[in-house]
């Protein structure tokens, strides 16, 4: 769901946007601080909320209290995590004495290592370069919210909500969309902030998905992971790279010795937990060939080692055929797609974590 896009304000000159704010307050963009200055826009993100007067709101990032101020008028009451002390005083000032006081709670310090408390909708200007580690904190945060409306970076916000085929789409936007249904709210102009950033903006919604997805993410963010190393490469192309070949096969050994020495036999079974997670990209893949004095005896292990590793080759690619998946692409397949080839692996007993 689309929403009007925000035009830059005219009239703004560069003296006056280098003015510090009422107080004496300079902000710092290095901060991420870039203030909501359009009070039109500012009610428009309160409306597109959907906040009942039975909230309580999360805003991280308040700086100022603009936002604040229309939050407190919508909901019950104001949960604020704010970094830097200058804005918590500014905060506490503006409020003081009225009859919002009692129903805003500041938290000082860094969103990302607070824990959060309970809250049952998110609505935030945040700092552009945390856009990626808070989505995730957002996303796990248990209890459940039910929504979170926030400004992003253009760029960020489309691949948040960007479908198969897009050219933005990724595996931020297959993972987010696993967890919850995003959707683009508003384009914003540079200058609806003080001082206004360098980057275009966007407003999302992001509403987690309940229930949510009972699977293990460990192995489908190693597909994934695997999957959107080269997006545009079809998948087979993908899967016979000696490196991913050789992490599967280790991971697949691994699984093989642990379900023998538990069980005495190769009946499936849960996969366990402490598997060791997929190897990353710089790892030394390598398999190791112990040195041997008998030249003959060398070349029969290598050519022994060689030969198994075709066998697991022909493994992987014939799960890849069975869903006919060799010759499609990572950058046009579904979510639901990438849920059928994790389970086709899965049951061919070949595992990503």
């Amino acid at each position: 769901m689309a929403g009007g896009k925000f035009k830059k304000e005219k009239g703004s000159s560069s003296s006056s946007r280098a003015q510090p704010y009422q107080g004496g307050i300079q902000f710092h963009k290095s901060k991420g601080q870039h203030i909501l200055k359009n009070p039109l826009l500012i009610d428009s993100i309160v409306q597109k909320s959907g906040i009942k007067p039975t909230d309580i709101i999360l805003e991280i990032g308040p700086g100022t209290g603009n936002l604040t101020k229309k939050l407190l008028e919508a909901g019950k009451s104001v949960i604020a995590v704010e970094l830097d002390s200058r804005m918590v005083l500014e905060l506490q000032r503006r409020f003081q004495g009225t009859p919002f006081s009692n129903r805003l709670k500041i938290i000082q310090g860094d969103v990302l290592k607070v824990e959060l408390p309970y809250f049952d909708i998110c609505v935030a200007n945040i700092p552009y370069q945390i856009s990626a580690p808070l989505t995730d904190k957002l996303l796990k945060h248990r209890p459940v919210f039910r929504c979170a409306v926030i400004m992003f970076q253009r760029e960020f916000a489309m691949r948040l909500v960007a479908q198969p085929g897009d050219a933005l789409y990724c595996r931020l936007s297959v993972n987010t969309q696993l967890f919850a249904r995003v959707f683009h709210l508003l384009k914003v102009g540079k200058n609806n902030f003080r001082p206004p950033p360098k980057v275009e903006s966007s407003v999302v919604r992001i509403e987690p998905r309940k229930p949510l997805p009972q699977m293990n993410f460990k192995e489908w963010d190693g597909l994934i992971r695997i999957c959107f190393n080269r997006k545009n490469k079809t998948i087979g192309s993908i899967f016979k790279q000696k490196s991913v070949l050789s992490v599967l096969e280790k991971n697949y050994k691994t699984l093989q010795a642990l379900r023998l020495s538990e069980n005495g036999s190769l009946e499936d079974t849960e996969m366990p937990v402490d598997v060791p997670i997929l190897a990353e990209a710089g790892e030394d893949l390598s398999m190791e060939v112990d040195d041997g004095e008998d030249e003959d005896d060398e070349e029969m292990e290598v050519e022994d080692v060689d030969q198994k590793r075709s066998d697991f080759k022909d493994k992987v690619i014939s799960v890849l055929k069975q869903g006919g998946y060799e010759e499609k692409r990572s950058s046009k397949l579904a979510q639901a797609d990438f849920m059928h080839l994790l389970s086709l692996f899965n049951k061919a007993g070949i595992h990503f974590s």
